[in-house]
């Protein structure tokens, strides 16, 4: 059964779900109001977060240095390699939205195509929607015994201008718009692959156009991929018409998501004094210049450092071999030259703060 249409789609819900969601956008506004100082590095870091989590919500794992390394182009783990590009798509959605743009289709397409230009079976349908059926479940060869079938792909260009639609209004609460255009967008399952990093992707830019967040990516993904047969079941329910359990599922994910996050805020503000303490760094020094950049940019090579901060290499890479020396900083590659160094404790933050919303999750 195909989906329907939904541009002018109205959302009846129940009071209790009414309540959870002013709830839910109360955290995130909350979250997206925390910490002003630490907004830019805790945008990255959760951005990073999101896009990992949704990454491993479609099987696709790798540990967080590994991560690291292909955000700074080192392509050695494919894993990796896509999680990255996960990143990228993500911020590139968010980014076309960030003054309150309306979502044109184009742009998803150019985010499809950040996330699937490098993958060797997937580079010739980067960036333009199927020309061919896809389905759900049940065997590679064949729809027969599918878990779903999407609509024919001669439909999606009507389906996704439909959605577009509906994802430009403003007279429904943001997390209802979030939730049916995710959905919707599963549903329709535009791309011969990377339906789900796109579509979650697509949450976090609705949130953003309607202004719920202003600089912060909600990691609800985290949550989700903790009780992924719980995602899947919402989205099955959605197919057979009910749209409630699915905003429910995401109140509940991002509320979760938001709290930790700020549990997150409140560490990263703790760590520049921490730093200066333990590292001793003279002001105007190499070292000390390192630092107050470390927030901002976790991850750098030592031509990155030298670029930004100017002064002599030999200090430029003292200043280096201080941070690394009292575990500010660890090495990613194996490099003698040019190596990527990443902060610690900022790329342990990133398997933390997932690991903690899954907890609450489950």
């Amino acid at each position: 059964m195909r989906p329907p249409l939904i541009a002018d789609r109205q959302a009846r819900l129940g009071p209790e779900l009414q309540v959870a969601m002013e709830a839910c956008v109360m955290e995130i506004v909350a979250l997206d109001h925390s910490h002003g100082a630490e907004l830019g590095a805790l945008e990255t870091l959760l951005l990073r977060t999101e896009s990992v989590a949704s990454s491993k919500i479609e099987h696709i794992d790798a540990s967080v240095d590994d991560y690291a390394r292909a955000l700074h182009g080192i392509k050695s783990n494919p894993s990796a390699t896509s999680m990255a590009a996960s990143t990228a798509a993500l911020a590139a959605l968010i980014g076309s939205v960030g003054t309150g743009a309306d979502i044109e289709v184009q742009m998803i397409l150019m985010a499809h195509l950040a996330l699937m230009l490098d993958d060797p079976q997937e580079s010739a349908y980067a960036g333009r929607f199927r020309d061919l059926q896809n389905w759900i479940g049940g065997s590679d060869y064949s729809p027969r015994n599918a878990v779903y079938v999407p609509p024919p792909p001669e439909t999606v260009p009507e389906y996704m201008a439909d959605l577009v639609a509906f994802a430009n209004r403003t007279d429904l609460p943001v997390l209802v718009q979030a939730a049916v255009v995710h959905a919707q967008f599963e549903s329709v399952h535009p791309f011969t692959d990377g339906n789900g990093r796109i579509g979650r992707a697509l949450i976090n830019t609705i949130l953003r156009r309607r202004g719920a967040t202003r600089r912060v990516v909600v990691p609800l993904a985290s949550a989700l991929v903790a009780r992924r047969d719980d995602y899947f079941d919402v989205l099955g329910k959605y197919r057979e018409g009910s749209i409630e359990p699915i905003i429910q599922s995401f109140t509940e994910a991002s509320i979760i998501a938001a709290r930790e996050a700020r549990v997150t805020a409140a560490k990263i503000a703790e760590l520049p004094p921490r730093w200066q303490r333990e590292v001793g760094a003279r002001g105007g020094s190499a070292t000390a210049r390192l630092l107050d950049r470390l927030i901002a940019a976790p991850i750098f090579s030592a031509s990155d450092a030298e670029e930004a901060i100017g002064g002599a290499s030999s200090s430029v890479y003292a200043g280096i071999e201080r941070l690394h020396a009292v575990g500010v900083i660890r090495p990613l590659t194996s490099r003698t030259r040019n190596q990527v160094w990443g902060a610690a404790e900022l790329l342990d933050e990133l398997d933390d703060l997932a690991v903690r919303i899954a907890a609450a999750a489950r």
